[in-house]
């Protein structure tokens, strides 16, 4: 069962995906801009929005007056991480000192990434992402330095990064552009040893850095009378350090080559991940049992082990409590179709089986109208041999069911018939993948829900569950997956979406 911090809001998920785990904040070190610079920009996407009022993300630079720079995994925050493809909802500001206002507005109808976070090495010395705008912008482009910088070389970086640690508060996000001299450092100077491509740039002493949420912003170097592009922010190079920044002058002629439409590339097969519901950590998916109404309020399906707060204690479930959070329900790309609340726990347990149910605040038919995907709950247990979709938020796996195992344990739950899946590279499932829907051929039945795999070969420990035998042997195999039965949650449920653990056939375990 995977750890989890669900349901917190994808407020936090955006934070660390968005900003990356850099411990320096804000332009360490520098003052507030006192002229705008009309090349730069704040990259603002609408979905996902970043965990701030103003919507800022990241920082982009104009490079042609449909063209702007920024980071790969800045532009990585489409919904199934493609390389190249259509955003929905992102916009930049251009030339304005503050966030939320000023400058020109361009919406952002296209993106091209160099490297993905799954390439091979990672994206490390290659993090460099091209946005496409709808229409020109008047502003003045910066070119690209025409070498990279020798160490010493003195540096300008900006940026609209956070001044504190706590995400959860306006103050620390501020509006206003934020800009420091500084030089470029040996790599041996990063801890993180500057992969090949990145630039170590800031003091030793981190003092004078780029931090958190200033992902894309630049590196300037002067050139002639103006400034030229060096490097854009990448990561973290560690605590009280300087910051790496991807040097994109190795990259120049991938740039040009897409700017002068003389090599861009062809846009990524987006697969169709309909239906999914992403819950910060976990998955999830609305669902319909046979004798639901259109007027019956829909319910949402995941894991157990996906609740907020306390999990059930083992031999217990956790039965009619409230619950507020939001559930997107994705489109074929992964977009919201429609968004639903949950305002109540129906049901929870990790016993027996690992499943929990929340009703939304919106009925089957309101979700029909806005195209929302609803799956159908089965009746029908999975056997060895079926063939299974798990249905993940960015992708779908396609899995076997190689075996029903009596009892599954893991960290003091024991589960009861659960699915595992034949192993192989088409069914790796990873953490954050639990609460996803494993569904029949049909596409539209759900069948069985993904909960946990075995991490390092561990017995029955938390994150490496293991197998239980009728004679009590105990089998533990790195790699493998597993999943549990819903076959059994139908018999429990009466019309209105009601719970009913007394109604006969149903075998779930009750309250403590």
């Amino acid at each position: 069962m995977r750890s989890r911090s669900l349901l917190l809001g994808v407020v936090l998920a955006l934070t660390a995906a968005l900003v990356g785990a850099v411990p320096a904040q804000a332009i360490l070190g520098g003052a507030e801009s006192t002229r705008a610079y009309s090349f730069l920009g704040s990259f603002q996407p609408s979905f996902p929005r970043p965990p701030r009022p103003d919507g800022h993300g990241c920082g982009v630079e104009v490079l042609a007056p449909q063209w702007v720079l920024t980071a790969s995994h800045c532009a990585g925050k489409n919904p199934t991480g493609a390389r190249t493809g259509v955003p929905r909802g992102w916009q930049v500001r251009i030339g304005s000192l503050d966030t939320t206002s000023g400058g020109e507005v361009a919406d952002v109808d296209h993106y091209y990434r160099l490297a993905t976070s799954s390439d091979e090495g990672g994206f490390w010395g290659k993090d460099v992402a091209l946005l496409h705008l709808r229409k020109p912008v008047r502003a003045k482009p910066v070119r690209i330095a025409s070498a990279t910088p020798a160490d010493g070389t003195p540096v300008r970086i900006l940026g609209w990064g956070m001044s504190c640690e706590d995400s959860t508060n306006p103050a620390c996000f501020p509006t206003k552009l934020r800009e420091a001299d500084t030089v470029v450092q040996p790599n041996s100077v990063c801890p993180a040893a500057a992969p090949v491509g990145e630039l170590c740039v800031g003091s030793r002493d981190g003092s004078v850095a780029a931090g958190n949420m200033d992902s894309g912003g630049p590196a300037l170097v002067r050139d002639g009378a103006g400034w030229a592009v060096a490097g854009v922010v990448s990561g973290p190079s560690g605590d009280r350090s300087p910051t790496l920044y991807t040097d994109v002058t190795r990259h120049a002629g991938w740039i040009t080559g897409i700017i002068s439409g003389t090599a861009v590339p062809p846009d990524d097969e987006i697969l169709d991940v309909e239906g999914a519901v992403e819950l910060n950590g976990c998955a999830g998916s609305v669902v319909r049992t046979p004798q639901a109404g259109p007027h019956d309020p829909a319910l949402l399906l995941t894991n157990g082990h996906c609740v907020p707060g306390q999990r059930p204690a083992p031999g217990a479930a956790l039965v009619d409590q409230p619950a507020d959070f939001e559930a997107p329900i994705a489109d074929h790309q992964g977009y919201p179709q429609a968004t639903a609340r949950a305002k109540r726990l129906l049901y929870a347990t990790m016993t027996g089986t690992d499943v929990a149910l929340f009703r939304l605040d919106k009925t089957y038919a309101q979700l029909r109208a806005k195209g929302a995907k609803v799956f159908r709950l089965t009746t029908t247990p999975v056997r060895a041999g079926d063939p299974l979709t798990m249905a993940y938020t960015s992708r779908r796996l396609n899995c076997v069911a190689e075996a029903v195992v009596p009892h599954l344990r893991e960290g003091g739950y024991q589960l009861d018939g659960s699915i595992r899946y034949a192993t192989g590279e088409n069914c790796a499932p990873w953490h954050g993948m639990s609460g996803s829907a494993l569904l029949a051929p049909d596409g539209t039945t759900v069948v069985g829900i993904h909960n946990t795999h075995n991490d390092d070969g561990g017995p029955c420990t938390d994150d490496n569950p293991c197998e239980v035998g009728p004679d009590g042997t105990v089998t533990s195999v790195r790699g493998r997956g597993y999943g549990q039965q819903v076959a059994g949650i139908v018999a429990c449920l009466v019309k209105g979406s009601k719970l009913d653990l007394a109604r006969p056939g149903c075998a779930l375990t009750g309250t403590a």
